[in-house]
């Protein structure tokens, strides 16, 4: 399973759109994690509860996407790559999964830092998503995670 996650980052992968989309945000995902140079517990386990609860995955589907996500993206930040798969394969009014996945991970220890506050609005310009969408699902998942409101960010 995992080499045919592993393929699905390969840019001709004949992969379905389905499990494209999947890859791409797992990546995108650990980008996020990874803001600080490392990807804390915390974050890893946020990464592979959101990934199980969206896209429906068995916690070994789970792990295996997280491991290709991470093999797949480390050195230089290729997250550029990722948002063409997701703008090319998930229309404009139906990006902002990505943005609430992307603010579960940031906010997995329970705070927010500024390299991953700067990320999120690069990645959500990239996506399209409008400031206003960004900011209306930073505050859905403050509050499913139970995290006071920090609206100076």
């Amino acid at each position: 399973m995992l080499n045919r996650i592993r393929a699905l980052f390969q840019e001709n992968d004949p992969g379905d759109d389905r499990h494209r989309l999947e890859a791409a945000a797992a990546a995108l995902l650990v980008e996020a994690a990874r803001t600080d140079n490392t990807i804390s517990p915390a974050e890893r386990e946020r990464i592979l509860d959101v990934t199980r609860r969206h896209f429906h995955l068995s916690e070994e589907e789970a792990q295996d996407l997280l491991s290709a996500a991470v093999f797949d993206t480390e050195g230089a930040s290729p997250y550029y790559r990722y948002v063409t798969v997701i703008n090319d394969h998930c229309p404009p009014d139906k990006r902002l999964w990505i943005i609430e996945m992307l603010w579960e991970v940031a906010y997995a220890d329970g705070e927010l830092n500024d390299l991953e506050a700067n990320l999120l609005r690069r990645i959500g310009g990239l996506l399209h998503v409008p400031d206003v969408d960004r900011g209306l699902a930073r505050k859905r998942v403050l509050e499913r995670l139970g995290l006071p409101d920090d609206s100076g960010l």
